[in-house]
């Protein structure tokens, strides 16, 4: 099967296709013949020698990534949940070795969810780690009718599911987001829009009952600014450092920092809004398999919306 190695932490050029043994599975795990994958910061990350990459660079060969759709191929002996033929997505082994850069990917199967017929394998495929990011942070916060959000990068791959996540109980949600993306946060069911470039949130947003950060940074401090006693944030990429901890306490508001993790159970509820309609995957771009690098580099920008997804 073709893949895509990673040969040594730094630039594009060192993701190599190369031919490799489909893999053999365990007694609790599928063999899922791949037809999408997505790119996320954290590949990139991985990629130059950050991010997960530190868990990872013993292994060898090592292959990046970890959102998956595609077809079961094979099913081990104490699988009873899937048959072959089923199509499945999910993010496998995060943040583990995930190998998903390949046309054959050995996936546990309680971390893995019926793709719903009325979408694509792009779709599904954008739907894993962002998706899943967004449902495992938001779960902080309990969210209810009336209660008023805050979700930074609302147009980014965990920002716009979130967007649609939090508005699905009924939040009063505010988003942040370049002035090019305005309407698309809008459209995404966003009651109002934050142009970081010209607008200060500080100023536009008060007592809010919870924020969502995957920027990190004074971001932080200041979106303690605008929450209420007894609110919550929770920083995605960052965590919270000891001083940002005190300051929270202080004013009485529960910081969280949580990294997401693969899950089934999760899933399938993803699987679920998915079929009707309460969410919607953006693929901004797609790009074929030996164009890797160039996927890599749009997410890179920082700039994409949605998601970025590559079809193999």
């Amino acid at each position: 099967m073709k893949a895509m190695k990673l040969t040594a932490p730094g630039g594009v050029e060192n993701l190599v296709q190369v031919e490799l043994p489909v893999p053999t599975i365990n007694d609790n795990e599928v063999l899922v013949q791949v037809k999408a994958i997505s790119i996320n910061p954290v590949d990139v990350k991985s990629r130059k020698g950050k991010g997960v990459y530190g868990r990872l660079k013993d292994l060898h060969p090592l292959i990046l990534g970890w959102d998956i759709s595609g077809e079961i191929t094979a099913v081990g002996a104490a699988v009873k949940t899937f048959k072959q033929g089923d199509a499945v997505f999910g993010m496998v082994n995060f943040p583990g070795h995930g190998q998903a850069y390949a046309e054959y990917v050995a996936a546990p199967a309680d971390q893995l969810a019926l793709k719903p017929a009325n979408i694509s394998h792009e779709e599904a495929a954008a739907a894993t780690l962002a998706a899943l990011t967004a449902y495992q942070a938001l779960l902080h916060a309990n969210i209810k009718a009336g209660d008023k959000i805050l979700i930074h990068a609302a147009a980014g791959g965990v920002g716009h599911y979130a967007v649609q996540i939090a508005k699905h109980p009924g939040a009063e949600v505010a988003g942040t987001a370049s002035a090019a993306n305005r309407e698309y946060v809008l459209s995404l069911g966003a009651d109002t829009h934050i142009d970081y470039h010209t607008q200060d949130f500080t100023k536009e947003l008060h007592d809010l009952d919870y924020v969502l950060d995957s920027i990190g940074g004074d971001n932080i401090d200041r979106s303690l600014e605008v929450i209420k006693p007894g609110g919550a944030i929770n920083s995605i990429p960052t965590g919270l450092s000891e001083d940002v901890t005190k300051k929270a306490a202080a004013k009485n508001i529960n910081g969280y920092h949580t990294m997401v993790q693969s899950n089934g159970a999760d899933m399938a509820i993803i699987a679920g809004w998915l079929e009707k309609g309460i969410i919607k995957s953006t693929v901004s771009q797609t790009f074929s398999f030996s164009d890797i690098a160039q996927a890599h580099l749009q997410v890179e920008t920082g700039k994409t919306r949605g998601k970025v997804v590559v079809t193999i």
